[in-house]
C-alpha cells in the first residue's frame, strides 16, 4: 500500500498527459544528501517528478517535502519498504493513474545527470522505440570513472541478461535510468515484476513477451561517495536463479505458446540429439569399460554425430533469436485515452 501526498495534478496537466506530456520517478531510499541536487537539474521538458520514499529511515519523503520548492514534485510514501523494484513500480502506477505519456525512471543517488532526459525520451517521442535505457559502454572515455570490479560485473550481468531478455543488441541492460511510453507500461503486470534489484532485467524480460522495441542512449555515469546497496553475496545467490526462469519462460512464449516457427524446431531437434548422443554414448562407453574393451568405433561415431548436429541446431536456433528482435514499437498503433 502506499499513501500519496494530497496534491493533485492540475488539470492542464492532466490533459497535457494525453498529449506528449513526461513524468519522471525516483525512488528515494538513503538518498538524502543526493535528492535535492537531482531534482534540481530536471529540466521543464519534464512535467511531473514522483519521488517515492520507500520508508527511507533517513525521511527522505519528509525532507523533500519541507525542502523543494519545485510544484512538479509529489511524494509517494510506501507504507513498508518494498525495494527499489516495487518502490520504482509504486511511481509508474502513480504516472499511469495521472496518465503521462512518458514516464522516466531517475535514481535519486546522483549518478545519472537529469540533462540526458531529452536524449533519453526523444526516440520515444518521435515513434521510434517503447523503451530506452541509458548506455555507459558506447565510448570507452564513459568508462573511466566506473569501478574495475563494477565494471567486470556489470559486464558479466549484462551478458547473461541478453541470454536471459532476448534483447541481443542491449550493450548495457542493467542500466536502470530508463523512459518507458504509457502503451507498454500499461501491458506490463506491475504486480509481477521483481520488487529488488533484479526488476530492470525482469522488465526486459516482460517487454520482450509483449515485443516492445527497446533503444540505448548513450552516458556517462557519475561515480562520487554515494553507496551501493547491492551487495556481491546477494547477486550471486539470487540472480543465476531468476535469470534462468525469465529465460526458459521467454522461450516458452516466444517460441512454443505464441509462435511456433524454425527456431522451435531447431530448439527442439537439437535439445534431442544432443541428450541422446550422451545418453547413448555415456550407455556404451560404461558399458564397456566394465567389460574391460574398447568402444567400438562406430559407436563414438553413432553418439558423436547426433551432439555435433544438435550442436549446431542449437547455434541455429540462438542466431535466429538474435535476429528476431521487435521491430515495430507498440505505440505506433496501441494507444491509450482519448
Amino acid at each position: 500500500m502506499q499513501l500519496v501526498q494530497q496534491r493533485e495534478p492540475s488539470s492542464e496537466c492532466i490533459r497535457a498527459g494525453v498529449n506528449r506530456s513526461v513524468a519522471v520517478v525516483i525512488p528515494s531510499y538513503r538518498v538524502k544528501e543526493h535528492i535535492l541536487s537531482v531534482l534540481s537539474g530536471i529540466g521543464s521538458i519534464v512535467e511531473k517528478i514522483y519521488v517515492v520514499d520507500d520508508r527511507c529511515p533517513e525521511g527522505s519523503g519528509q525532507f523533500v517535502q519541507a525542502n523543494c520548492a519545485d510544484p512538479r514534485v509529489q511524494v509517494v510514501f510506501n507504507e513498508i519498504n518494498l525495494g527499489v523494484g516495487g518502490a520504482t513500480m509504486a511511481g509508474y502506477r502513480q504516472a499511469l493513474h495521472d496518465g503521462y505519456e512518458v514516464v522516466v525512471k531517475l535514481d535519486g543517488d546522483g549518478q545519472m545527470n537529469p540533462a540526458i532526459i531529452p536524449a533519453l525520451i526523444a526516440p520515444i517521442l518521435n515513434g521510434e522505440a517503447d523503451y530506452t535505457k541509458g548506455n555507459r559502454f558506447f565510448s570507452l572515455e564513459n568508462l573511466e570513472g566506473m569501478p574495475s570490479v563494477r565494471l567486470f560485473g556489470n559486464a558479466v550481468l549484462s551478458f547473461v541478461t541478453k541470454v536471459s531478455s532476448g534483447y541481443w543488441s542491449i550493450m548495457d541492460p542493467t542500466n536502470g535510468f530508463t523512459a518507458i511510453h504509457q502503451s507498454a507500461l500499461s501491458l506490463l503486470a506491475l504486480d509481477k515484476i521483481d520488487r529488488g534489484y533484479f526488476f530492470e532485467t525482469d522488465i526486459l524480460f516482460r517487454l520482450n513477451t509483449i515485443r516492445a522495441v527497446v533503444k540505448e542512449i548513450p552516458m556517462k555515469a557519475v561515480y562520487g561517495d554515494e553507496q551501493s546497496s547491492l551487495r556481491i553475496v546477494k547477486v550471486l545467490r539470487e540472480f543465476p536463479r531468476k535469470h534462468l526462469t525469465r529465460f526458459l519462460k521467454r522461450i516458452g512464449y516466444n517460441y512454443f505458446l505464441r509462435d511456433f516457427n524454425v527456431g522451435s524446431v531447431e530448439l527442439v531437434s537439437g535439445l534431442l540429439l544432443v541428450v541422446f548422443g550422451i545418453l547413448f554414448g555415456g550407455y556404451h562407453w560404461y558399458e564397456h569399460s566394465v567389460l574391460g574393451t574398447p568402444t567400438p568405433t562406430g559407436t563414438v561415431m553413432l553418439a558423436v554425430l547426433p551432439i555435433i548436429i544438435g550442436v549446431q541446431l542449437l547455434l541455429e536456433a540462438i542466431a535466429l533469436d538474435v535476429l528476431s528482435l521487435p521491430k515495430e514499437p507498440l505505440q505506433r498503433y496501441l494507444r491509450i485515452g482519448p
